[in-house]
């Protein structure tokens, strides 16, 4: 691997491996039927809280000067009559470090905040910063279904170190509970064991290879509501695609087509104004084009996280293994209504 990269992929793979590790604690721990039946998110709370802490203090250790955008901050756990929900926290980073009542909570919370690096409706981003996704896919990690950590690093608004860890994402030799993803420009995508990533051979992921269409199979969210999956199923068809899509929650969508289980997966605007968050795209797309697939919007523009919290300047998601991606753009132009223009242009997520 380049040595440019050894600093940047040990602390980042470090860091996600130890929220993935607090995230499941939580889960056994705190989601119970009741929680359940009650529709108690307080579970999901805690386990958000505690990633991004885990994350932003290795950052904040070996990357002071480089600013951190999360989804968090921790103005509510500082509120009166929280204080249950902050000890549990503390208490479960505590635990993902295995040196219990090391974790004081003013240190807890200035963890989280270091995540704060932009203003929600800031108009532009730091020349290299980090980005996290603490808990993609909430109600996947509530289900008992997936969920990921997405942490990446951006450089002039182009995504250039993606982890991604999947705790329920089995490992492909099925050893493994879960998998980490890790991609660097120019290093391809690796997939390691969850919850050891030292403790498994890394394996090198690649997309599959297919080149019809119609052979395809996507990828869609289990929440309808987070893409058009009407507008999806008439892109299918269009593309003469019949197999049944593989749904499931949260960034592990860009592990299945990275990793082969899909050829495409679909984030379709529900609203003409809507603009996808950074962290809910940066570590995924870079672990499929390193893959080997493409990963642009759905006018086929390539991705730029400079515009802040925001993908200002895209519409939509399409990312896919490459070999029908123009074939996609077409559909979605056709069914959509954008100017995707096959081949005109279309712009990928690799250098």
């Amino acid at each position: 691997m380049n040595l440019h990269w050894t600093r940047p992929w040990q602390v980042a793979m470090e860091a996600v491996t130890l929220a993935a590790r607090a995230t499941r604690a939580v889960q056994w721990e705190l989601v119970t039927a009741d929680t359940l039946e009650k529709k108690d998110r307080s579970p999901v709370t805690v386990a958000d809280f505690a990633s991004q802490a885990l994350v932003c203090e290795r950052l904040a250790g070996w990357f002071p000067d480089e600013p951190v955008v999360a989804e968090e901050d921790a103005d509510a756990l500082r509120e009166p009559g929280h204080e249950p929900l902050r000890d549990a926290v503390v208490r479960h980073v505590a635990i993902a470090h295995a040196r219990s009542g090391a974790a004081r909570a003013r240190d807890v919370l200035a963890w989280i905040d270091h995540g704060n690096a932009l203003e929600p409706n800031a108009r532009r981003s730091p020349d290299r910063f980090w980005t996290l996704d603490p808990i993609d896919g909430t109600k996947g990690f509530l289900r008992g279904g997936q969920y990921a950590i997405a942490l990446a690093l951006v450089e002039h608004g182009q995504v250039v170190l993606g982890a991604l860890a999947c705790p329920a994402l089995a490992y492909p030799d099925g050893t493994h509970p879960g998998t980490l993803l890790m991609a660097a420009r120019g290093e391809g995508t690796w997939m390691y064991p969850l919850p050891n990533p030292g403790h498994g051979q890394a394996q090198l992921a690649r997309v599959d290879r297919v080149a019809n269409p119609a052979d395809a199979r996507f990828c869609e969210s289990v929440e309808s509501g987070h893409s058009d999956q009407g507008q999806s199923a008439q892109i299918a068809q269009r593309l003469g695609i019949t197999a049944e899509p593989v749904r499931m929650d949260s960034q592990a969508k860009y592990a299945a087509v990275a990793r082969g289980d899909a050829s495409i997966y679909l984030r379709l605007p529900t609203r003409a104004d809507y603009r996808e968050a950074i962290w809910d795209h940066a570590a995924g797309a870079i672990v499929i084009a390193e893959a080997g697939g493409r990963v642009t919007d759905i006018a086929g523009e390539t991705l730029d996280f400079s515009r802040g919290p925001r993908l200002q300047r895209n519409r939509g998601i399409v990312a896919s293994n490459g070999h029908v991606h123009d074939a996609v753009l077409e559909a979605v132009g056709a069914v959509a209504g954008t100017v995707a223009g096959a081949g005109a242009g279309a712009a990928t997520a690799r250098p």
